[in-house]
């Protein structure tokens, strides 16, 4: 298999709330999983738990309002094989794609768009394409969860996992809030049913820091992390943004975000003819 096909693929899923997921005794809604609020208590050094939880979830699962984001990255792939550093243009149509361009130098070498159908990519060298759902995804990446909206989440560093607060534990210090999971998340999809240990990290302004999902039965493991945090048009994105796969498969992705830009932009998508399909097995 051509080694743009791991990049293009894990590069969609770098990086707002319906999913095909299901994590069992989960009651979806927010305001059920939430005890009454106390008097909110200053941060400590140590961890402590959090008083006013209300308004953490506020924060961290309601998604930012927007119609389309552009964004403009450097990004680095490394796999233990040469990738040179990539530039690329990725475009969010909130809830109906994320259409991607890739470029060496001044040349465009891929492209790629996802639907929540699934995710569709042409590489431009070696003229193949590839057509898939997401289950090809979540094989990269060594778990099972990832839909088109969890895939728009990521991008723009959005809590992609589901919490409650009756299987996570949220406590509080001075650098921010943690949540860890204190019963195994088991989250059943069609092809697989798998458990995690999930942990997050958030700043003291809600911003997402980390979040790591270790499989419980396996090496498996994925952390993605984010920093460097500004407003732009009134929402809050990250600058950097890194994916650490292990387990299986191992590798690591690297994206500089340098430009936001808020327009509408074309985003041509059509495979030439003489392009050869690779099969997805």
């Amino acid at each position: 298999m051509k080694n743009w096909i791991p990049f293009l693929v894990l590069l969609l899923a770098l990086s707002s709330c319906k999913t095909r997921n299901v994590i069992k005794n989960d009651t979806g809604n927010i305001q059920d999983s939430i005890t009454q609020s106390d008097n909110n208590k200053g941060p400590k050094d140590v961890n402590e738990p959090v008083r006013d939880k209300l308004s953490f979830y506020e924060h961290v699962v309601i998604p930012p309002k927007f119609d389309q984001i552009k964004i403009d990255s450097k990004v680095r792939v490394e796999t233990g094989s040469f990738i040179p550093t990539l530039d690329a243009t990725i475009y969010i149509e909130n809830d109906k794609k994320v259409w991607m361009n890739l470029r060496a130098v001044i040349l465009n070498v891929a492209r790629g768009i996802a639907t929540p159908e699934g995710i569709k990519g042409q590489d431009k060298v070696n003229k193949t394409y590839i057509d898939s759902d997401f289950d090809y995804l979540n094989n990269l990446l060594n778990v099972n969860f990832i839909d088109y909206k969890s895939l728009e989440k990521i991008l723009m560093g959005r809590t992609f996992v589901k919490i409650s607060d009756s299987q996570f534990s949220l406590t509080q210090n001075a650098q921010g809030y943690k949540m860890v999971s204190n019963v195994n998340q088991k989250i059943v999809t069609d092809e697989k049913n798998r458990e995690y240990k999930i942990t997050l990290q958030y700043d003291t302004n809600y911003d997402l820091l980390s979040v790591n999902l270790k499989d419980v039965l396996s090496p498996d493991e994925l952390e993605i992390s984010y920093s460097d945090w500004d407003e732009y048009n009134g929402i809050r994105l990250p600058k950097n943004v890194k994916i650490i796969i292990k387990g299986s498969k191992s590798s690591q992705i690297l994206m500089e975000n340098t430009k936001f830009d808020f327009s509408r932009m074309e985003t041509p998508y059509s495979v030439p003819s003489n392009y050869k399909k690779i099969e997805i097995k």
